[in-house]
Protein backbone atom coordinates (compact mmCIF):
# COMPACT_ATOMS: atom_id res chain seq x y z
CA UNK A 1 0.00 0.00 0.00
CA UNK A 2 1.16 3.50 -0.97
CA UNK A 3 0.41 6.62 -0.53
CA UNK A 4 -1.54 8.75 -3.39
CA UNK A 5 1.17 10.58 -5.48
CA UNK A 6 -1.67 12.79 -7.62
CA UNK A 7 -5.07 14.26 -7.52
CA UNK A 8 -7.63 11.41 -7.98
CA UNK A 9 -10.92 12.52 -8.87
CA UNK A 10 -12.98 10.89 -6.16
CA UNK A 11 -17.13 11.05 -7.10
CA UNK A 12 -19.28 12.17 -4.34
CA UNK A 13 -23.32 11.33 -4.02
CA UNK A 14 -25.20 13.96 -2.64
CA UNK A 15 -27.82 12.91 -0.09
CA UNK A 16 -28.06 17.14 1.64
CA UNK A 17 -26.19 15.68 4.71
CA UNK A 18 -22.16 16.73 3.18
CA UNK A 19 -20.41 18.41 5.53
CA UNK A 20 -17.21 20.23 4.94
CA UNK A 21 -14.52 20.72 6.97
CA UNK A 22 -10.57 22.90 7.19
CA UNK A 23 -7.77 20.81 9.22
CA UNK A 24 -4.03 22.02 10.02
CA UNK A 25 -1.92 19.84 7.60
CA UNK A 26 0.89 18.19 9.17
CA UNK A 27 4.26 19.75 8.26
CA UNK A 28 6.70 19.13 4.61
CA UNK A 29 3.80 16.79 3.08
CA UNK A 30 1.63 16.82 0.16
CA UNK A 31 -2.10 15.71 0.45
CA UNK A 32 -3.39 15.44 -3.06
CA UNK A 33 -7.32 15.89 -3.91
CA UNK A 34 -9.05 12.51 -2.85
CA UNK A 35 -7.11 11.30 -0.23
CA UNK A 36 -8.51 10.06 3.02
CA UNK A 37 -6.97 12.12 5.79
CA UNK A 38 -6.50 10.77 9.37
CA UNK A 39 -4.77 12.82 12.67
CA UNK A 40 -1.62 11.93 13.30
CA UNK A 41 -2.04 11.82 17.13
CA UNK A 42 -0.53 15.62 17.72
CA UNK A 43 -3.52 17.39 16.75
CA UNK A 44 -2.21 17.71 12.61
CA UNK A 45 -3.84 15.85 9.92
CA UNK A 46 -2.18 14.31 6.71
CA UNK A 47 -2.77 11.24 4.23
CA UNK A 48 -3.97 8.53 6.40
CA UNK A 49 -2.04 6.12 7.96
CA UNK A 50 -3.81 3.05 9.19
CA UNK A 51 -5.37 3.68 12.89
CA UNK A 52 -5.23 7.25 12.29
CA UNK A 53 -8.74 8.59 13.57
CA UNK A 54 -10.92 9.84 9.81
CA UNK A 55 -11.50 13.20 8.87
CA UNK A 56 -12.44 13.28 5.78
CA UNK A 57 -11.49 13.12 2.16
CA UNK A 58 -9.15 16.03 0.66
CA UNK A 59 -11.52 18.12 -1.84
CA UNK A 60 -8.65 20.34 -2.89
CA UNK A 61 -4.66 19.45 -3.11
CA UNK A 62 -2.86 20.96 -0.09
CA UNK A 63 0.89 21.32 -0.82
CA UNK A 64 2.34 21.64 2.48
CA UNK A 65 5.31 20.23 1.79
CA UNK A 66 7.48 22.95 2.48
CA UNK A 67 5.40 23.98 5.20
CA UNK A 68 5.91 24.10 9.15
CA UNK A 69 2.70 22.21 10.93
CA UNK A 70 -0.69 23.95 10.69
CA UNK A 71 0.43 26.71 8.04
CA UNK A 72 -1.73 25.61 5.51
CA UNK A 73 -5.52 23.97 6.21
CA UNK A 74 -6.87 20.58 4.51
CA UNK A 75 -10.50 21.17 2.82
CA UNK A 76 -12.31 17.79 3.54
CA UNK A 77 -15.37 16.62 2.69
CA UNK A 78 -16.00 15.48 6.62
CA UNK A 79 -19.49 13.73 6.16
CA UNK A 80 -21.25 12.38 2.99
CA UNK A 81 -21.40 9.55 0.65
CA UNK A 82 -18.34 8.51 -2.03
CA UNK A 83 -18.14 5.93 -4.21
CA UNK A 84 -15.29 3.78 -4.01
CA UNK A 85 -13.67 0.19 -4.17
CA UNK A 86 -13.95 -2.03 -1.44
CA UNK A 87 -11.79 -4.99 -0.80
CA UNK A 88 -14.21 -7.84 0.71
CA UNK A 89 -17.05 -6.79 -0.99
CA UNK A 90 -18.88 -9.64 -3.22
CA UNK A 91 -22.45 -8.66 -3.47
CA UNK A 92 -25.62 -6.86 -2.22
CA UNK A 93 -25.39 -8.46 1.05
CA UNK A 94 -22.21 -6.03 2.07
CA UNK A 95 -24.97 -3.53 2.51
CA UNK A 96 -24.52 -2.18 6.16
CA UNK A 97 -20.84 -3.12 6.35
CA UNK A 98 -18.55 -1.13 8.26
CA UNK A 99 -16.12 0.06 5.60
CA UNK A 100 -11.91 0.65 6.94
CA UNK A 101 -9.12 2.34 5.52
CA UNK A 102 -5.56 0.95 5.76
CA UNK A 103 -4.04 4.16 4.05
CA UNK A 104 -5.53 7.28 2.09
CA UNK A 105 -6.62 5.01 -0.94
CA UNK A 106 -7.29 1.54 -0.18
CA UNK A 107 -10.50 0.76 1.27
CA UNK A 108 -11.51 -2.74 3.25
CA UNK A 109 -14.03 -4.44 4.77
CA UNK A 110 -11.51 -5.84 7.32
CA UNK A 111 -11.34 -4.05 10.65
CA UNK A 112 -7.58 -5.01 12.14
CA UNK A 113 -5.43 -2.28 12.84
CA UNK A 114 -7.23 0.20 10.02
CA UNK A 115 -9.23 3.13 10.78
CA UNK A 116 -13.23 3.19 10.50
CA UNK A 117 -14.68 5.43 8.25
CA UNK A 118 -18.45 4.43 7.04
CA UNK A 119 -21.10 1.99 6.38
CA UNK A 120 -21.61 0.79 3.03
CA UNK A 121 -24.84 1.61 1.75
CA UNK A 122 -26.24 0.79 -1.36
CA UNK A 123 -23.77 -2.15 -3.79
CA UNK A 124 -22.86 -0.42 -7.33
CA UNK A 125 -20.71 -4.18 -8.44
CA UNK A 126 -18.02 -5.54 -8.47
CA UNK A 127 -16.45 -4.11 -4.75
CA UNK A 128 -17.62 -0.65 -5.81
CA UNK A 129 -20.18 0.97 -3.16
CA UNK A 130 -21.32 3.75 -2.28
CA UNK A 131 -20.21 4.24 1.42
CA UNK A 132 -21.77 6.56 3.71
CA UNK A 133 -18.89 8.08 5.64
CA UNK A 134 -18.22 10.42 8.86
CA UNK A 135 -15.08 11.97 10.09
CA UNK A 136 -14.39 10.56 13.96
CA UNK A 137 -14.92 13.99 15.10
CA UNK A 138 -18.28 14.56 13.83
CA UNK A 139 -19.64 10.63 15.21
CA UNK A 140 -22.06 11.10 17.85
CA UNK A 141 -21.33 9.71 21.42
Amino acid sequence: MTTQAADKFRTYALHGSETDNDVPAIASDIIYEGSAVGENGSGYFRPLVAGDPFAGFCLINCDNSSGAAGAKNIHVRAKGVAVLNVTGVTAVTDEGSTVYASDDDTFTLTAGSNSAIGKIIRYISGTQVEVAFEAASFRSL
